[in-house]
Parts: C-alpha cells; sequence; structure tokens
C-alpha cells in the first residue's frame, strides 16, 4: 500500500485541498514552494499514461480547477504542472506556483514549512476551490 493510499484511507494525516469521489488534491509535506499541491485519483495506479481514458482526462479536469483555486488563493506568476512518477508508485500531478523556471526544479532542497502555515494555506485554496 502507498503512502497516497493511506492518506486516500485517512490513515495518514493530510492537508485536504479538495476531494471527490475520484480525486484528492492535498499540499505535498516535501513542498517546493509553498502552496505545491499534489492531485491524486483515488484509484491506486501506479503510471499516469496506465490510467482508463475517462480517469485521466478527470483527472487533468479537476486539476485545472484546483490550479484556479491557487491562482485565486497564491501570489505567483503562474502555476506550474508536472508528472514525474517516480517518487511514489501511485500517479500524481503536482502544481507548483511559480514565479520563475527554478521554481519546479525537484532537485532543489524541499522547504519545511510550519504545520501552522500549512494549514492556514489549505484552508485559503480549498476556500477558493469551493468558490469555483
Amino acid at each position: 500500500m502507498t503512502i497516497f493510499e493511506k492518506i486516500v484511507l485517512g490513515q495518514i494525516p493530510s492537508y485536504k485541498i479538495a476531494e471527490t469521489s475520484e480525486f484528492l488534491a492535498f499540499l505535498d509535506a516535501f513542498p517546493l514552494r509553498e502552496g505545491h499541491v499534489l492531485v491524486i485519483p483515488k484509484e491506486p495506479i501506479d503510471y499516469i499514461f496506465d490510467l482508463p481514458e475517462k480517469v485521466y482526462v478527470d483527472l487533468n479536469l479537476f486539476a485545472k480547477k484546483v490550479a484556479h483555486a491557487m491562482d485565486l488563493a497564491i501570489d505567483c506568476k503562474r502555476i506550474g504542472v508536472a508528472v514525474i512518477g517516480l517518487e511514489v508508485p501511485h500517479a500524481h500531478i503536482h502544481l507548483v506556483p511559480l514565479d520563475n523556471v527554478g521554481d519546479i526544479n525537484f532537485t532543489k532542497p524541499k522547504l519545511s514549512i510550519a504545520n501552522e502555515r500549512m494549514i492556514e494555506i489549505a484552508e485559503s485554496i480549498s476556500a477558493q476551490f469551493i468558490k469555483l
């Protein structure tokens, strides 16, 4: 069982942004930038290109709505998107607030953000998501 499956089942806490019966968006515990979000299908499929076509399309539409909420909640130039697929064997999309291309460099050290700030960020994005 992957860490994402445990998050979906509530066995590991997360900073949830949005959730449907099929998808979940939550803050990355090891972010590149404040507001770095992971968007996953709840179905535990390892490789994003192995997702059934409808799930793949719907996942991207869900991620698009999350990105729009992030745009409203976070002061940045854009929301970057990346699919790496090597860190956790569960399909996922990274949504990263960007001010420059270096902000989405996965080789740089990850941030350590206080719990209170993570809660504040998650609540801010979630509030915008609900309005969309």
